[in-house]
């Protein structure tokens, strides 16, 4: 719980300053974000067909700098959400995990088409584990990491598309701890902390009102080596459904589809005990939120 606290103090420390700068710059620059937190609880006395008294919440932070001046585009994206679950079972449990940051620079060569060069970073705050009940942990800060550095061209017909297509990729997988890199997780050689691949990237986001207070945001990205593995492709699908009830509160529906070919099953003891599968996940949520 003192995790939840100490990431949801950061996260408004930031959105703060962020809004408290939004008038101070360039006109040039559009600077938009949106900050919230959801709640659920739940109570049971006697109740005959069984259950737990959970308590769950998450709170998140988007914040987007866009820059535009004559041919020029420079676009910024950072994204952090982090959630906990309570039962008297299992006690405080994460259930959300994200930290990203992204930035893309452009310069128009045609209509709509701009050649550009990608920087971003994945990774997450705290340890996951896969039972509540684990010893070991499976993932933590840094452990894994990912960050693709990539130049291609960008293809922009409005403000609510981008597709960025980039054959000259380098992926990075960092595995900042010592007992995962012994273990081999994440593709990394066992003892080793760093894996480079030189591939092919793609890269989407889409935006769209579906009704009246209701907007999708739709991003994916895709991956595939030179090497050996060419041809396997990494995905990572990320959709948003904000539905909007008040001038604060707000109902989402968030999913997340992945799949890594060098992210193997790994058993309680964090070996690797069979290959990639497909990961997804969804979460409904309602709560406060706020633009700026």
């Amino acid at each position: 719980m003192r995790k939840l606290i100490s990431i949801t103090l950061l996260l408004l420390t930031i959105s703060c300053t962020a809004f408290a700068q939004e008038d101070q710059v360039d006109k040039k620059w559009l600077i938009k974000g949106i900050t919230g937190l959801n709640a659920s609880q739940t109570s049971l006395v006697n109740w005959s067909s069984g259950g737990d008294n959970t308590v769950a919440g998450n709170i998140y932070l988007n914040l987007s700098a866009n820059y535009k001046y004559k041919k020029y585009v420079w676009d910024n994206d950072f994204a952090a959400d982090y959630g906990t679950t309570y039962t008297k079972q299992n006690g405080w449990v994460k259930s959300v995990d994200k930290l990203e940051l992204a930035t893309k620079f452009g310069y128009e060569v045609a209509p709509k088409w701009y050649l550009s060069a990608l920087a971003d970073l994945r990774t997450q705050f705290d340890k996951g584990y896969k039972n509540p009940d684990d010893k070991n942990y499976i993932s933590k800060f840094f452990a894994p990491a990912y960050s693709n550095i990539a130049l291609g061209m960008d293809y922009k017909p409005s403000s609510n598309f981008s597709l960025f297509m980039s054959p000259i990729t380098g992926k990075m997988t960092f595995v900042q701890d010592d007992y995962l890199s012994n273990a081999g997780a994440f593709g990394v050689d066992p003892g080793d902390k760093f894996k480079g691949e030189f591939g092919a990237y793609v890269k989407s986001k889409f935006s769209m009102k579906l009704m009246t207070n209701v907007n999708l945001i739709s991003k994916a990205d895709f991956f595939t080596s030179y090497d050996s593995d060419f041809g396997h492709v990494d995905v990572n699908w990320e959709n948003v459904i904000g539905m909007k009830i008040n001038k604060f509160l707000t109902a989402t529906i968030q999913t997340t589809l992945k799949y890594d070919n060098d992210v193997k099953q790994l058993d309680e003891e964090g070996k690797v005990k069979g290959g990639a599968k497909v990961q997804f996940k969804e979460m409904i949520g309602v709560g406060i939120a706020y633009n700026f």
